[in-house]
């Protein structure tokens, strides 16, 4: 496969998994669980992107060092960025039909494409270096 055509799949692939990981498996526990740095919710979320991206990963040949330290770090800011935002959220309450309840959330989702977009580079930088 080309390496443009692979990168843009892996894009794909982690734009799909997000959607799914975000908005399709999240049970209410899981919710509960952002903004309390002990809640279990709130690492089991983390871990099902991590494990979704893990997976593309794998495929692309990278090592396993280097699946794990994406999958790790992509673990990490997930879960900081859903932190930030829960504890952000709760004190500073907004109704979804204000604007700030909308930027709020696309800035979120946001700051997880760019978590996508500095994946991407890497992989990028060790698969094709100049």
């Amino acid at each position: 496969m080309q390496p443009d055509l692979s990168i843009i799949g892996l894009l794909a692939w982690l734009q799909a998994k997000h959607f799914v990981a975000d908005y399709l498996m999240q049970p209410g526990w899981m919710l509960r669980g952002k903004g309390k740095i002990l809640h279990p919710g709130a690492y089991a979320h983390a871990g099902a992107h991590a494990m979704g991206s893990a997976g593309a990963l794998i495929l692309l040949d990278l090592t396993a060092f280097w699946v794990g330290v994406l999958a790790v770090g992509e673990f990490g800011l997930h879960l900081t960025i859903d932190h930030v935002k829960a504890v952000y959220t709760r004190a500073h309450p907004a109704s979804p039909s204000t604007r700030s309840y909308w930027a709020l959330h696309g800035l979120d989702q946001l700051l997880h494409h760019f978590t996508y977009t500095a994946m991407l580079l890497l992989i990028v930088a060790l698969k094709y270096p100049c």
